[in-house]
């Protein structure tokens, strides 16, 4: 049940607020990350999971009732709400902190950064795509590329192999509890027995991360000249830039949870043979 919660910072959907019309230092650093496009991507990525989810647990038998669940669970107006409310929540108070985070994304190479993340990331809903990024890093490794070492730098500035590993445990809970209240999975499971299961996983989830995050990296940086991909670095490592890493995994983990549990829920309806 892996769902990815990749920081490194990732055009709007008609069916979105424009971020431009709200107001705040915070609505303004969400538009400078291209919120709205991200999510765009997340919807994207969402309803792939869910047709994985169809094939995995009642193969065929989804149909058009599935389809419609997993859409409405990802609306992508209420994504954008729930994400927009928890980054108010982890920033709204650090208004100087938060002004200098969007001079870096308004300006370059902080902007160019964020416009190549979400490329790589909807270029990753083609298998196609990811391939070619997996053969573009085993060339990287074959010849000692000195990108690998940056590369190296800015997932330990920004811990993203642990945060996403984290991420995804709490999301794989959260489609659990989802089961659960939907009467799929029995409710007197011990929780000792429940997290032994969840822990069981860890290390396919750590491979699997892995196997995700650096083709991404790969393909996403490839465009930017060293310098410009060591001031992101400089600015990951500065407080701003740990500050926005925390706020961005608690606002995407506790959105990827809600997501996790509702598609729990629908699924438990759908096994049962009752309506989503």
């Amino acid at each position: 049940m892996l769902r990815r919660t990749l920081l490194t910072l990732i055009a709007c959907a008609s069916l979105l607020t424009p971020l431009r019309a709200l107001a705040g230092p915070v609505d303004d650093l969400a538009a400078a990350l291209r919120l709205p496009e991200l999510l765009r991507v997340l919807v994207e990525e969402g309803i792939g999971y869910g047709a994985d989810l169809e094939a995995e647990l009642f193969p065929g038998a989804g149909g058009a009732r599935w389809d419609a669940a997993v859409e409405a669970i990802h609306d992508p107006a209420r994504m954008q709400t729930q994400a927009l409310a928890r980054l108010h929540a982890e920033l709204g108070a650090r208004p100087e902190e938060v002004a200098r985070m969007t001079a870096f994304f308004t300006a370059e190479p902080g902007a160019a950064i964020v416009k190549l993340e979400i490329a790589a990331r909807a270029a990753f809903l083609d298998d196609s795509a990811r391939e070619a990024a997996e053969v573009a890093l085993a060339e990287l490794k074959e010849r000692g590329d000195p990108r690998l070492e940056q590369l190296d730098r800015l997932i330990a500035a920004n811990d993203l192999i642990e945060q996403n590993i984290a991420g995804a445990m709490n999301a794989n809970l959260a489609f659990y509890q989802g089961m659960i209240a939907g009467g799929a999975v029995d409710a007197t499971l011990p929780d000792g027995e429940m997290m032994a299961d969840l822990w069981s996983q860890e290390p396919q989830i750590r491979q699997d991360t892995i196997d995700w995050l650096l083709p991404y990296m790969v393909m996403a940086y490839r465009p930017l000249a060293d310098a410009d991909l060591d001031a992101y670095i400089a600015f990951s490592e500065t407080p701003d830039g740990q500050l926005l890493n925390r706020a961005l995994f608690a606002a995407f983990d506790g959105l990827f949870n809600t997501l996790s549990r509702d598609l729990g829920l629908a699924a438990a309806k759908m096994l049962q043979g009752q309506d989503i």
